[in-house]
């Protein structure tokens, strides 16, 4: 404990945790870390299980004692200090690693027991939790820069998954896969789709909540704005920009076995270089948000093709862009080392970055993934980010000065090319292939 003459601060508690305080005045020493504070509100709140909680001091965490934070910030001893308590996060745990042959681009942690892969050999994976490959299916002819597994519309009592895949061969595919766990009633995948509008490699594939409709994205600077509808007959004729040694290979697959070959629904046409990526903005499909090397973000009406507002940056070349789960901002990953948050509820339809916060790497982060279950109040305001250093950090948005926790993948200077988070499950993908770790969230690693 403090001798009585020490210093001590008035201090208010508040949180948005299960685990709420009366309101009243506590006087803190000033030699209080973390541990301290943390002890006294389970004490005060007769716990019958410790919960480590984290304290947030105007926005940061605090990682030094109470008395160094005020004095760094100028903070006298009669000024009553508001602390919000969150519940800690542990430290990260690796699972398993998922060796691969070539650089994987992407993962999908999204099916419960499975990790889907994609590839530069071209090839989707499927893995079950105990490592084991389940399929190997050859999708592309070049190599694959994204994937998502297209959600359901009800429960059809099967266990075949939609897969939509993106790649450097110009198209876009829908493949079915089948997660049935007997192999002998496992039906082979079949991709049924090819999807054609691009002249340039696509760099990302998203669908929307639906599973209705899909945004591709390309180095072109086209988006295309897709349903998931299987047409009985090709929309687009095969000599239409088929390159002419695909057209040699299509002409001996017999007509009833090539994906029929489909055509966006609409064109969004504003980027003007490559567009790093393009995902549904809300739950519908009538919204999407896309980022590029324009430095811009944009905002679309799908449906009309209508760019209904741009944020432009500063020399910030964009390379990901993800949605927080309120739908209210989006985080773009950018070249300059940073990741920033862009508020999307101002009525402009046009603005110079209305950055509320920006969170500095130190190597260019390459993907971004939010928390995709509601497993806790903290999923509000966390994301992570897989960086060319080869490091995953965990973020949270009510302190970013730095992050809440990182880990490090492989040795050496590999880079992380894309990440996935499902409750406690982080994917990382990258160019020495798969890792799996348990990210914990809140008091609670989650499984």
């Amino acid at each position: 404990m403090a001798s009585t003459s020490e210093v001590s601060h008035p201090v208010l508690f508040t949180t948005q945790t299960t685990y709420p305080l009366p309101t009243q005045k506590f006087m803190i020493p000033a030699s209080w870390r973390r541990y301290q504070l943390s002890q006294l509100v389970n004490k005060a709140l007769s716990l019958a299980k410790p919960v480590p909680f984290d304290f947030l001091v105007r926005g940061e965490i605090l990682r030094t004692t109470l008395g160094e934070w005020c004095a760094e910030k100028g903070i006298g001893e009669e000024e009553t200090l508001e602390i919000e308590y969150i519940e800690s996060v542990m430290p990260p745990q690796k699972m398993t690693s998922l060796p691969h042959e070539d650089w994987v681009s992407s993962i999908s942690c999204k099916e419960s027991g499975y990790f889907i892969t994609a590839s530069y050999d071209s090839h989707l994976r499927i893995f079950d939790y105990s490592q084991t490959l389940l399929q190997s299916i050859h999708v592309h002819e070049s190599p694959i820069t994204s994937l998502v597994v297209v959600p359901r519309s009800s429960d059809t009592g099967t266990e075949t998954r939609l897969v939509a895949t993106a790649s450097h061969d110009l198209s876009a595919r829908l493949t079915q896969i089948d997660l049935s766990l007997d192999p002998a009633n496992r039906a082979s995948p079949r991709t049924l789709a090819s999807l054609h509008l691009h002249s340039a490699p696509l760099t990302s594939i998203s669908t929307d909540t639906a599973g209705s409709h899909l945004l591709t994205a390309s180095h072109d600077s086209l988006i295309g704005f897709w349903n998931t509808i299987l047409p009985a007959n090709d929309e687009v004729a095969l000599e239409d920009g088929q390159p002419s040694g695909e057209r040699k290979k299509r002409r001996k697959i017999a007509e009833d076995e090539r994906p029929v070959r489909k055509a966006p629904l609409v064109v969004l046409k504003s980027h003007t270089g490559r567009v790093s990526k393009a995902v549904f903005l809300s739950e519908s499909s009538k919204e999407g948000v896309s980022a590029g090397f324009d430095s811009t973000v944009r905002s679309w009406d799908t449906e009309n093709g209508v760019c209904t507002r741009t944020i432009t940056a500063s020399s910030k070349p964009f390379v990901d862009i993800a949605v927080m789960r309120s739908g209210n901002s989006v985080l773009a990953a950018s070249t300059d080392r940073t990741v920033t948050q862009y508020d999307l509820r101002s009525a402009d339809t046009t603005s110079l970055s209305p950055a509320v916060n920006s969170m500095s790497h130190s190597a260019t982060p390459s993907c971004i993934a939010v928390q995709s279950s509601h497993s806790s109040a903290a999923s509000e305001y966390q994301f992570i980010t897989g960086a060319y250093d080869g490091t995953v950090r965990l973020w949270d948005l009510r302190s970013v000065k730095s992050p809440v926790s990182s880990f490090r993948v492989w040795e050496g200077k590999k880079k992380v090319l894309g990440v996935d988070w499902n409750g406690g499950i982080v994917g990382v993908a990258g160019e020495s292939g798969v890792e799996v770790w348990k990210m914990s969230e809140g008091d609670r690693a989650l499984s």
